[in-house]
């Protein structure tokens, strides 16, 4: 089937779809509801051809939908009917997760996104375990405040570094991890990848909501007919 992929940022609405090469964007920011993101995709990918449609929604989302607004966008995001608005099947999942789904190669997978917090997920086998770890407390405060961009203003490039290796290690220890992806926007800042750690590509997102349609091969217990993402 042919996919339309939605990537919801705070600056910028990135779609891309099945057989496209180019992503376009247009402008989102404080004052961007939800209707006005569908009417603006829909006017973007007017001359594509899709048949489902995947969002990487910058949020909290449980069995597909928003469970709160963005800090950075307009109000209205919590209870949309999506699949209503575009008329076509909708699967939103949390732009981390997304990302996760595209950068995933083999085993078990921790991804973390280095931005204004710290998104994580899971991916298992191919099966996307959202997470919440940037909440977990973490000296004194939480793995966001030393991580994320107020841990980097606080601190300092220098100091956020060893902040970054020394979660990475602490989470890849917990999870049992075969390799962390490293991405978001600040992963640039970092001078070298802590040990066991690749860095990921804005552009795996678009990979990810392809892959949210695919099928999983029988490969173990853990694999299903579909992506998991109904408990998200």
């Amino acid at each position: 089937m042919n996919v339309l992929v939605i990537d919801v940022g705070g600056t910028h609405v990135k779609i891309l779809a099945t057989g496209q090469t180019e992503p376009r964007k247009f402008p989102s920011g404080a004052t961007l509801t939800p209707d006005q993101m569908v009417n603006g995709v829909k006017e973007l990918a007017k001359d594509w051809q899709y048949d489902g449609v995947s969002i990487g929604y910058p949020g909290p989302v449980q069995h597909g939908q928003p469970l709160a607004d963005p800090p950075n966008l307009a109000p209205g995001w919590i209870g949309f009917d999506f699949q209503a608005a575009f008329g076509k099947p909708v699967k939103l999942v949390n732009d981390a997760a997304m990302q996760a789904l595209g950068s995933y190669q083999h085993g078990k997978m921790l991804f973390l996104g280095l931005g204004t917090g710290l998104g994580n997920t899971l991916v298992v086998d191919g099966v996307v375990v959202p997470m919440e770890l940037g909440h977990l407390p973490y000296k004194k405060g939480t793995f966001e405040d030393y991580v994320g961009r107020r841990g980097l203003q606080r601190f300092g490039k220098r100091k956020w570094r060893k902040y970054v290796a020394d979660v990475v290690a602490r989470l890849k220890a917990a999870l049992v991890t075969d390799e962390v992806v490293l991405g978001g926007g600040n992963v640039k800042k970092m001078k070298e990848l802590p040990e066991g750690c690749r860095a990921g590509e804005n552009s795996n997102a678009f990979l990810g909501g392809f892959r949210l349609w695919e099928k999983l091969p029988e490969r173990s217990p853990t694999a299903t007919a579909t992506r998991r993402l109904d408990s998200q």
